[in-house]
């Protein structure tokens, strides 16, 4: 009977875990990046714009959302950040493409950025070294069980994923690929 109501408890847990859900009008899970989420600088020569992201069936008790986007397969042995959004109010469902642009006048009020990886408080986009395989981008929504994270603009990624897997209740993600 024991082990049966823990596959129960389990079971649910899982069910309830993978109802978060995002998506994006810009990036499409295991695809290609297109041109406007490539970096201009280092070599690339993209549109550097921040996607497009929606996230619904949040979990109970969210009071805030974050959103990074991640490459683990940067050559620098901690990977590379690429963009962080914390302190996104509970009420909000999306931000618009371009919304990571330096100063953040499209995020919602409240919300900040953090460093990246390129040293801006805004969103750096897709440049891996030439001739490396094809990067992950990973794009992911947070929801966190605290209303504000005491992060500003000179938050490292580092710091700011640090303080989101402390208050994470859920996060749902989506990767997109890019090579050069």
């Amino acid at each position: 009977m024991r082990k049966f109501m823990m596959g129960i408890i389990l079971a649910g847990a899982f069910v309830s875990a993978h109802a978060f859900d995002i998506s994006s009008s810009n990036i499409e899970n295991g695809k290609a990046l297109g041109n406007a989420q490539v970096f201009n600088g280092f070599g690339c020569s993209g549109a550097n714009v921040s996607p497009q992201v929606s996230w619904s069936d949040v979990p109970a008790g969210t009071k805030s959302f974050a959103i990074t986007m991640y490459d683990p397969d940067a050559p620098t042995g901690s990977g590379w950040w690429h963009w962080t959004v914390v302190n996104i109010p509970k009420e909000v469902r999306s931000l618009a493409a371009g919304a990571g642009q330096a100063g953040g006048a499209a995020l919602p009020k409240g919300a900040v950025m953090g460093r990246t990886d390129f040293g801006a408080a805004a969103f750096g986009g897709a440049c891996p070294p030439p001739g490396d395989k094809p990067h992950r981008y990973q794009l992911t929504v947070w929801a966190l069980n605290t209303d504000h994270l005491d992060l500003n603009h000179e938050a490292s990624g580092a710091l700011v994923g640090y303080m989101l897997r402390a208050h994470a209740l859920g996060q749902a993600s989506l990767t997109g690929y890019y090579g050069r």
